[in-house]
């Protein structure tokens, strides 16, 4: 059901950015993924294979002879037709017949979750319609993808929501796992653990998700938890975790304070280094609604940080949430240059996000990370907003 409803949700953006034929042309899916197929196809193919959307209504699947069955059983496309030499003619004629002025490709400049063709396919493509007007007719359809992805419908927003509810229970079960000398590796295997009870996948790659890092000396990124760093009293402890339940990603951070013997609470420089993420994220969620453009957003935050004196987060406020933990559409980001034109586009109303940004101090990273849906008139909290830091 729900690769119907983003198939019809690609029909209507056909028309809503101006575009008269999306063309996914892929090969050995499995090997090499589309963003398309990920999409509004759901079915992996092996040799060339042409799944066109047309306006009004026409679907057009050309596959080969053993993947026809698949395709039709789908029940996506009204027209599936098989091959077995070679996919061009029964791909020119079908082109012919739809006759599109313009033709969407997936690729993109700027945006990873758009840019599946590659570029020696493309090259094949051009070969195949050599002799027709067609290869002048192709411009990209990252504008349709970024919408298409972006904008979720309610079956995704419900799956988003289990995604999150289950790292959320996760969260509670390690916090508990918190205690002088454990390690930073030993907290991870523990939610691993958790997640293969629940026959869960990682949000992001299985080595480095969580994020663990307990203390000064752990440096905040990517790079997977340490055998050789533990949690002491007085570090602070921060994990960023997701999970993919049901083809869809959750994603945030959480943070602990171990108090040393003689403390009753954290010590006020990482108290107002925690309060002043907090706020940096409330301005960000404050500036963020539809027709805003995603680097207003990021300027939000990031003032925050900049007026308290802490050195600015080298990284986007946050980032779409759905298929990918790094989904599509607008970015809320900066205006530089690694992001392209993502930072201009404008927020809609359905878009998922993380807010997220840290600062560091003598006790280690602080970084938390929300799930928002955008609504009509502002913002919903899929995630519960972490407020105070919590204390060990």
């Amino acid at each position: 059901m729900l690769y119907h409803e983003k198939a019809a949700q690609a029909e209507a953006l056909l028309d809503e950015i101006g575009l008269d034929a999306w063309l996914i042309f892929v090969r050995e899916s499995v090997i090499r993924p589309d963003p398309g197929i990920e999409l509004v196809v759901g079915v992996d193919v092996t040799w060339d294979s042409a799944f066109i959307f047309g306006r009004d209504g026409q679907r057009v699947a050309i596959v080969g002879r053993y993947d026809v069955a698949g395709v039709r059983a789908s029940g996506l496309f009204r027209t599936v037709i098989g091959y077995d030499e070679s996919i061009r003619d029964p791909l020119i004629d079908a082109l012919h017949r739809l006759d599109p002025l313009t033709i969407g490709l997936n690729y993109s400049l700027d945006d990873p979750t758009a840019d599946g063709l590659t570029h020696g396919m493309f090259l094949h493509l051009c070969d195949l319609l050599s002799q027709t007007p067609f290869p002048s007719r192709f411009v990209s359809a990252a504008p349709l993808l970024a919408k298409l992805r972006s904008r979720k419908t309610p079956a995704e927003v419900e799956r988003i929501r289990a995604a999150i509810a289950v790292t959320e229970e996760i969260v509670g079960l390690v916090e508990k796992q918190i205690r002088p000398g454990v390690s930073e590796a030993q907290l991870a295997a523990f939610v691993h653990d958790e997640f293969r009870q629940r026959n869960l996948a990682s949000a992001w790659s299985w080595d480095a998700c969580p994020i663990v890092n307990s203390g000064p000396d752990s440096e905040a990124g990517h790079g997977g938890p340490r055998d050789d760093i533990v949690v002491q009293p007085g570090h602070l402890v921060h994990i960023d975790l997701g999970v993919q339940r049901e083809g869809y990603c959750s994603d945030i951070q959480r943070m602990w304070y171990v108090r040393r013997p003689d403390e009753e609470s954290p010590p006020p420089e990482v108290q107002r280094a925690f309060e002043t993420v907090v706020r940096a994220i409330e301005a960000g969620a404050a500036a963020l609604r539809p027709g805003v453009r995603g680097y207003e957003v990021d300027a939000a935050a990031r003032q925050v940080i900049i007026d308290a004196g802490y050195e600015e987060y080298r990284h986007a406020l946050g980032h779409g949430l759905g298929r990918a933990c790094h989904d599509g559409g607008p970015l809320l980001g900066p205006r530089w240059p690694r992001y392209g034109s993502m930072p201009d586009m404008q927020v809609e109303a359905g878009n998922v996000y993380t807010l997220e940004l840290g600062v560091a101090t003598s006790a280690g990273y602080i970084g938390i990370e929300e799930d928002v849906l955008v609504t009509d008139d502002g913002i919903e909290f899929l995630s519960t907003f972490q407020r105070r830091l919590w204390e060990v």
